[in-house]
C-alpha cells in the first residue's frame, strides 16, 4: 500500500527497536520451543527451571529480577510449573512476606532431560546465524538488559521530555 508509514514497513518493524526487538524474540522463542517440544516444556519454562538450578532457594522477586521479568507475570508463569510438580513454592521461614522457590527432583530430571534439545537448538542458531555474530548478538543483549543502559535510556528519555520543541519556543 503506497500510504504505509516507515515503521510499518518490513518484517522488522522498520526503525522501532521494540518492536525490531520483540518479533526476533518471538521468533526464537518459536524455533526453541519446537526443540523443546518433545520434553513438554516452553523454552520460557525452561529457563526459569535453568534459573532456578543455579540460584536456589530463590524468591519470586529475587527470580523476576534475573529473568527480567514482572513478578506478578513470573508468579503467574510458576502455577503450571508447580502443579506438574517441578518446582516447590513454600512460605520464607525467615520472612513469611516471601516465598521460596526451588526445584523438585522431578524439576531437575525435567531440566537435565532437556539439555540435549537445548544444545541442539543452540547449535542451530549458531549455525545459522554465525559464531562470531551470536558472540556479538550476545554481548549486545547483555548490553541491553544491563542497569547502565536502563539509566542511560531513562536519563535521555526524560531530558527529551523536558527539552521544548522549536515550535514551542517563543521568538526573540
Amino acid at each position: 500500500m503506497a500510504g504505509r508509514r516507515d515503521d510499518q514497513k518490513g518484517a522488522g518493524g522498520g526503525r522501532c527497536n521494540c518492536t525490531a526487538l520483540r518479533k526476533a524474540t518471538r521468533r526464537i522463542s518459536q524455533l526453541y520451543d519446537t526443540a523443546l517440544a518433545s520434553s513438554g516444556l516452553k523454552s520460557t519454562q525452561r529457563a526459569i527451571l535453568a534459573q532456578i538450578s543455579r540460584s536456589e532457594p530463590t524468591t519470586v522477586g529475587g527470580l523476576a529480577q534475573a529473568l527480567v521479568m514482572d513478578s506478578g507475570a513470573l508468579a503467574h508463569t510458576l502455577k503450571p510449573l508447580e502443579r506438574d510438580g517441578l518446582i516447590t513454592v513454600e512460605v520464607d521461614p525467615d520472612d513469611r512476606r516471601s516465598r521460596l522457590i526451588r526445584l523438585t527432583a522431578d524439576g531437575r530430571a525435567k531440566l537435565a532431560a532437556t539439555d540435549e534439545s537445548w544444545a541442539h537448538a543452540q547449535s542451530s542458531f549458531e549455525a545459522a546465524f554465525g559464531q562470531v555474530e551470536s558472540d556479538l548478538l550476545r554481548q549486545a543483549l547483555q548490553v541491553l538488559i544491563s542497569d547502565d543502559f536502563v539509566s542511560a535510556f531513562e536519563k535521555n528519555l526524560l531530558a527529551n521530555r523536558q527539552e521544548p520543541n522549536d515550535h514551542d519556543r517563543s521568538p526573540q
